[in-house]
């Protein structure tokens, strides 16, 4: 069509992994959704909200997101100016490109990694550089001045799930130019983050999600944490309602049950250690992960052949045609049950 900008006419979407139809009998491992329901506090938060006939909804939610902005500043040390909150930490990472990268400037990122920063900046009209990994799990030719404008760093990785240490992100951020952008989405099955950088380094932006530690996908909730000039300016650009009444409700509830949420993430970690050495024992070659799923290569390194095997049985992962990933799958930490089923489905492939 005429009336499209050439690169939006040229450029691929973004495929998310398949959704079956609500209802369905799958395992569903293929989302890095969380196995457990929200905390209590959660749903009744929701129906609070909705009280009275959901009068409340008729009139527009707060724009400014003020009191999760203070309950999220409470939760991890910062004033309220450092933290905007967001529908889905993917709309931070659009909000960045479009703040700092203008048309023809360079975003970068590791691949393998979360594909999506390539259609966000091919939506802005951003180039895009990507570096690889070495065997020991570092960005391969990092420069020791990286001058584009956001180098976007995935930790915990996906789809691999080890995460970097710390002081090796630090590192990272002092050879940028400009923003290193430690995507945290996955940070809460993990050993350490990135939160004192953002304190010591003015170039330095966390961003977070409330849809897999805190089983809120359905929710779409999201924050970053970064400098307070920073910040304004991503205030300016976002949509100024962009977290409604039931969100903000269930956003509060959630950062406030911490004793819910370490619970939670302790039943996933434990899971993911278990099924961890159950693939082992099965010949597969299982990269250690901080996330809640794991990456794993069967003895044949024949990833499209073991998951057309489990989905025959019912159980959905995630394969990617990358040649990088093909030989592997990643898979999505569930309930203990739903892990030993998935064992057994494999023992069955062989």
């Amino acid at each position: 069509m005429s009336f499209l900008r050439p690169n939006i006419a040229a450029m691929a979407g973004y495929v998310p992994g398949f959704q079956p139809p609500d209802g369905t009998s799958f395992i569903k491992l293929n989302s890095n959704e969380n196995p457990y329901p929200p905390s209590p506090a959660v749903v009744r938060a929701i129906l609070t909200e909705l009280a009275d006939d959901g009068a409340s909804l008729r009139k527009y939610p707060s724009a400014s997101s003020d009191r999760l902005r203070r309950i999220a500043g409470d939760l991890y040390g910062f004033d309220p100016s450092w933290i905007i909150m967001a529908n889905g930490s993917d709309e931070v990472l659009n909000n960045l490109i479009r703040a700092c990268a203008g048309e023809g400037e360079e975003i970068a990122y590791v691949h393998p990694s979360y594909s999506y920063y390539v259609t966000l900046a091919q939506v802005q009209g951003a180039r895009v550089r990507t570096f690889g990994l070495t065997d020991d799990y570092r960005v391969a030719d990092f420069p020791e001045r990286y001058n584009g404008k956001i180098f976007f760093l995935t930790t915990p990785n996906a789809p691999f799930g080890f995460a970097f240490p710390t002081a090796y992100i630090e590192e990272l951020a002092k050879r940028c130019s400009g923003l290193l952008v430690a995507d945290e989405a996955y940070v809460d099955f993990a050993d350490e983050n990135a939160l004192d950088l953002v304190r010591k380094h003015e170039n330095v932006v966390v961003t977070r999600t409330l849809s897999k530690s805190y089983s809120l996908a359905g929710m779409r909730l999201g924050l970053a944490i970064g400098r307070p000039e920073l910040i304004a300016a991503l205030d300016k650009i976002r949509d100024h309602y962009n977290l409604d009444r039931l969100a903000q409700a269930a956003c509060c509830a959630a950062l406030s049950d911490q004793e819910y949420l370490r619970e939670c993430v302790g039943k996933v970690r434990d899971i993911r250690e278990w099924f961890s050495a159950r693939l082992r024992e099965l010949g597969y070659q299982v990269i250690p992960s901080s996330g809640n799923y794991v990456f794993a290569a069967s003895p044949d390194r024949n990833g499209r052949r073991v998951y057309e095997g489990l989905y025959r049985r019912g159980i959905l992962v995630r394969h990617f045609s990358d040649p990088l990933l093909s030989h592997g799958l990643r898979i999505t930490i569930g309930t203990r049950e739903e892990m030993a089923a998935t064992v057994a489905a494999l023992k069955e492939i062989g």
